[in-house]
C-alpha cells in the first residue's frame, strides 16, 4: 500500500533529496505490436570503465562470498555491460529479460557472516544471477521473493565506497519489477506500470512524487534539475509523451531522446553539491528485436549488438567487446573476441 505523503513533504523531496555518487535513471517504453524498449543512464563522479561481454548458457557460477556461496549453472546466455570488469551492472539475456543496477543509498542488506551456514550472493552478481536464471519478470519475482540467499555487499575494490544498489527488471511483455533491500529485508514492487525509476529516494516515495506531479500537466511545467526526484518525473512524463510506434527507426531514437533528457551533462560538478555526477554511458535495449545499444559519452558513435547474430550455446566461448581502449561504432556483433571471463567482486 502506498504511503500518503503531504504536498509540502513532496516538495521537500523534490528540492532537497540528495543524490549519491551514482545518479542513474531507468525508463521502459511500451509501444504497439509488443514493442518494449528499456533505457538507462549510468552516472558516476569519476570514470567508470565499461565493456560488453557475451556470456553463453551453461556457465558455472559462484556467489563469491566464501564457502557458503550459492552456486548455479546459467540457463540463458546474456550480453552485459560490466563496471570495472568486476560486476554486471546492466544487460539483456537471450529471452529478452533486461536488468539494470542503480545506486540506492538507502539500501541496507541482510546480515551475513562469511563461511557460515547462511547462503549468500555477492551484490556484483545480483543482476547476473537474474539474467542467468529467468526468462520473465514474473519468474524472477517468484524466485527472489523466497529469499533463499542473502545478497551480500561490500566496498568497491580500491575505494572506501560501500556498494548500495537496487535492481530493476523488465521483459518482452512490458512487465516491470524493482527490488530493494531496506532494513535488511527485500521489498519488491511488481507492476507493468512501473516504467520509470531513479537512484533515490526509495521507490515507494518515487511513486508518491509521481502522484503529485500527475496533477500538473507536463506541457506546463516539469522539474528540470539534475536531482533524482526531478529526473524521475521527467522520465515518467516523456516516456509516455513520445510517439507510440512499432517502427524501431522512430521508437529507438525517441527512447534515446528521453534517456538523454534525463542525463547529467558531461563535466558538470558543483562545489556545493559534490554528489551530482556526470552521465558516463547509456544503454537502450530493444527487447522485441533483440538489439542492445551502448552509448558512451566519450565516443561520438553509438555501438549496438544484435543478439540474433550471437552464439549463446553451451559450447560457445565467453567473448568481450573492448570499449575501454578501443573505439567501435554501429553494429559490432561480429567484433566480440574470445576472452577469459572477468572475476566478479566478492568477499576476500
Amino acid at each position: 500500500m502506498m504511503t500518503k505523503i503531504s504536498p509540502f513533504f513532496l516538495m521537500l523531496l523534490l528540492f532537497f533529496v540528495i543524490d549519491d555518487s551514482e545518479a542513474c535513471t531507468r525508463v521502459v517504453y511500451q509501444g504497439p505490436e509488443n514493442t518494449v524498449i528499456t533505457a538507462r543512464s549510468m552516472d558516476w563522479k569519476t570514470d567508470i570503465p565499461a565493456n560488453l561481454w557475451l556470456f553463453p548458457r551453461g556457465m558455472q557460477r559462484s556467489g563469491e562470498v566464501g564457502t557458503s556461496s550459492i552456486a548455479w549453472k546459467s540457463r540463458y546466455g546474456s550480453v552485459i555491460t560490466s563496471s570495472w570488469d568486476i560486476a554486471s551492472s546492466d544487460g539483456i539475456n537471450e529471452k529478452g529479460l533486461v536488468g539494470n543496477l542503480l545506486w540506492l543509498v538507502e539500501s541496507s542488506y541482510p546480515e551475513f557472516e562469511k563461511d557460515k551456514d547462511k547462503p549468500g550472493l555477492s551484490v556484483s552478481l545480483w543482476l547476473q544471477y537474474v539474467l542467468d536464471n529467468f526468462a520473465t519478470v514474473a519468474e524472477a519475482v517468484a524466485a527472489l521473493r523466497k529469499e533463499e540467499f542473502a545478497v551480500v555487499s561490500s566496498t568497491i575494490p580500491g575505494t572506501d565506497t560501500f556498494t548500495t544498489v537496487h535492481l530493476s527488471v523488465s521483459d518482452q511483455s512490458g512487465d516491470n519489477a524493482i527490488f530493494e533491500y531496506l532494513n535488511g529485508r527485500l521489498v519488491i514492487h511488481h507492476d507493468r506500470s512501473y516504467v520509470a525509476m531513479t537512484n533515490s529516494p526509495i521507490f515507494e516515495e518515487q511513486l508518491a512524487i509521481n502522484s503529485y506531479w500527475k496533477s500538473i500537466p507536463g506541457t506546463i511545467m516539469l522539474p528540470g534539475t539534475n536531482r533524482a526526484a526531478d529526473r524521475f518525473v521527467r522520465a515518467q512524463y516523456y516516456i509516455n509523451a513520445i510517439p507510440k510506434t512499432a517502427d524501431p527507426k522512430v521508437a529507438i531514437p525517441s527512447v534515446f531522446s528521453v534517456i538523454r533528457n534525463c542525463s547529467v551533462p558531461f563535466g558538470i560538478s558543483s562545489p556545493t553539491e559534490p554528489n551530482i555526477s556526470s552521465t558516463r554511458w547509456r544503454t537502450v535495449a530493444d527487447q522485441k528485436n533483440m538489439v542492445y545499444y551502448f552509448d558512451n559519452v566519450l565516443n561520438p558513435s553509438v555501438v549496438w549488438v544484435d543478439l540474433k547474430k550471437l552464439d549463446f550455446g553451451e559450447k560457445a566461448k565467453v567473448k568481450k567487446l573492448n570499449l575501454v581502449t578501443e573505439n567501435h561504432s554501429g553494429d559490432s556483433s561480429a567484433k566480440f573476441l574470445a576472452a577469459a571471463p572477468f572475476k566478479f567482486a566478492g568477499l576476500d
